[in-house]
């Protein structure tokens, strides 16, 4: 049967006819219930309430799915695709960020599919794209892992990138570091370059968070391992005890050697038998030596190290043919006031007293005749092998110029010397090497009055003596300068003799009295009542009168004179038995003068040989 086709009238009939028919609201038709049901939330908030467990639902499936694009916040993403200049990567949010593959450049072999973390830089640029930060991520959670590694002790690696003032530059999880140079061995470090472009690890060891400064010690990871093997190291130590070490540092007292831990001193008068200036002429850093323990203290911690002991002493190794008597040749190697030490061999030395390097007995030091280095020639005198003894001398390759003393300076010979040294009591003059004399001050002048000799001559001087004694066997030769011309005194005791006068006038006044120069020679004294006038007046400085010799003394160059005498008769008889008294010294002088004379004459011919 045909379907009915309803007309545009009939359909405007139809909707004409229900509106105007009367609506009935379910309020309306039952009140009660539908202000029971009512949703007064709906009313209020103008949204419909969802059921809680829908709710739940919802945040789940948006925490499983999506992330917060909160600002700085760390997520990870995942790459999805890769241009010729950035990364797109997916972070869950809804929409993909773009980061430049500049930041990447860390990780050439990135590719899709990769996980990266980044940061949440800007939620949506001009362009509503999501901007992200690999670098500024990385930043952050470099941080945090050296917090971490600070807090926890933890071992991380680093890429030594250059040198700096003080030390190295490291690149620890992206972040720059300070590697100070005494952190980065135990050992002191000449070449910082060796460490440059090297991935090495580390122990962060502090942090400043306000400079955001990290210090890390690659030291520190050193030690202790080394605190281990120095405990057992310490622990097995023995006196005698050969140990192989390193050479760490070389001072000018001595070497330090590292042991593996635990560093002991060779002190530099047990690296060579031999002497050394400096210990680098035996050893040098770094060069790997056997050495003895030697000693050490209570807790180990100072090891006195010996090397030399590890060979033979070079005592022992002499020949049993080396006697005393032989001539040896050695080099000067050190030398001292006293004298001067000379290796004879490696190891073996003897000492040159000053006193046997010249036959002089005028002693000098011992530098005026060598020097450290000079090659020399001595004869042994003494030989010690237990306490490892050797005397020397070099005076004895020479003849002893004091054998044929007798002949060369008999008494009475007339020479001529160098003036070497004074004393307070006179000179020291050398006649040749070895022979030297002395000059009593009193045999220095015939006239003059010397405190000391100094007032005289200068050491240097050459000074013209005569021998006056000679002891060989004291080896004692004494001299005379005044000898070598004639006595003055002898002419004056005639020119001013007792009772002669003279006229002159008064030089000086002195106490009790005054003084006459009547020449180099002759200072005369007038004693103070000597000085009266004939009218009773006293003479005074620079006054000239006539005056009389009342005493005159050649053994003790005393000359008195007498301006009163002249004219009075008393001082005349004074006079008189001044002269009477002289003879009678001088009578009595003359035995003894002779029999010095006699005694010079037997000692001169005794040394003569003649009987």
């Amino acid at each position: 049967m045909a379907e009915k086709k309803t007309t545009k009238a009939e359909v405007e009939a139809t909707e004409a006819t229900t509106v105007e028919a009367p609506v009935v609201s379910e309020a309306q038709a039952n009140p009660e219930k539908f202000l029971k049901e009512f949703d007064w939330h709906n009313y209020e908030e103008g949204i419909e309430q969802v059921a809680d467990k829908k709710l739940e639902e919802f945040e789940k499936l948006v925490s499983e799915n999506f992330v917060d694009t909160l600002d700085d916040e760390v997520v990870e993403g995942e790459v999805i695709h890769i241009t010729d200049r950035d990364a797109i990567i997916d972070i869950n949010a809804k929409s993909e960020g773009v980061i430049s593959l500049n930041e990447f450049r860390y990780n050439p072999d990135l590719k899709v599919g990769d996980k990266v973390e980044v940061l949440i830089d800007v939620r949506e640029d001009a362009t509503g794209q999501l901007v992200l930060s690999h670098r500024k991520a990385r930043v952050i959670k470099a941080w945090d892992r050296v917090n971490n590694a600070h807090d926890t002790g933890e071992i991380v690696n680093g890429f030594v990138k250059c040198r700096t003032k003080g030390g190295m530059i490291v690149d620890v999880f992206g972040i720059e570091a300070f590697l100070p140079g005494s952190q980065i061995d135990v050992k002191p470090i000449r070449d910082y370059d060796q460490y440059v472009n090297k991935t090495m690890e580390f122990k962060v060891v502090k942090i400043n968070h306000e400079f955001k400064n990290i210090v890390v010690s690659h030291k520190a990871l050193i030690e202790a391992d080394i605190e281990e093997q120095k405990k057992e190291i310490i622990g097995q130590l023995e006196k005698g005890q050969v140990l192989e070490g390193i050479v760490k540092n070389i001072t000018s007292y001595g070497v330090f050697i590292d042991l593996g831990g635990v560093d002991g001193l060779v002190h530099i008068t047990d690296l060579s038998w031999s002497r050394i200036n400096h210990p680098n002429e035996i050893v040098e850093l770094d060069q790997k030596l056997n050495v003895v323990i030697l000693d050490f203290d209570e807790n180990k911690s100072r090891i006195q190290l010996g090397l030399k002991q590890l060979s033979k002493h070079p005592w022992e190794a002499l020949g049993e043919e080396v006697k005393v008597g032989d001539k040896v040749k050695g080099k000067v190697v050190v030398i001292a006031d006293y004298g001067a030490f000379v290796e004879v061999e490696e190891g073996v030395e003897g000492l040159v007293h000053v006193s046997e390097m010249s036959w002089s007995t005028h002693l000098r030091s011992a530098q005026d005749f060598v020097s450290v280095g000079d090659e020399i020639e001595a004869q042994i005198l003494t030989l010690d092998r237990e306490d490892r003894k050797m005397s020397l001398g070099i005076k004895q390759l020479t003849p002893d110029p004091w054998t044929d003393i007798t002949s060369k300076y008999p008494v009475g010979s007339k020479h001529t010397g160098i003036v070497r040294n004074f004393t307070n009591f006179g000179v020291f003059v050398e006649l040749e090497e070895g022979i030297d004399g002395l000059i009593y001050i009193s045999d220095l002048s015939w006239t003059k009055k010397i405190k000391h000799p100094s007032e005289f001559c200068n050491v240097g001087d050459n000074l013209d003596v005569v021998v006056l004694e000679l002891d060989v066997e004291g080896r004692k030769l004494s001299l005379g300068h005044k000898q070598t011309t004639d006595n003055p005194w002898d002419k004056y005791e005639k020119e001013f003799a007792l009772g002669t006068t003279h006229t002159i006038a008064l030089t000086e006044m002195v106490d009790k009295g005054a003084t006459i120069d009547f020449n180099d020679d002759i200072t005369a004294f007038v004693p103070q009542r000597h000085l009266e006038k004939e009218d009773g007046s006293k003479l005074k400085k620079g006054e000239e009168a006539e005056f009389k010799i009342i005493e005159f003394n050649k053994e003790f160059k005393r000359v008195v004179a007498s301006h009163t005498a002249v004219f009075r008769e008393e001082e005349a008889k004074i006079v008189k038995q001044a002269v009477k008294k002289a003879e009678a010294q001088a009578a009595e002088a003359k035995p003894t003068l002779g029999d010095a004379n006699d005694a010079l004459q037997a000692l001169k011919d005794k040394m003569d040989g003649k009987k």
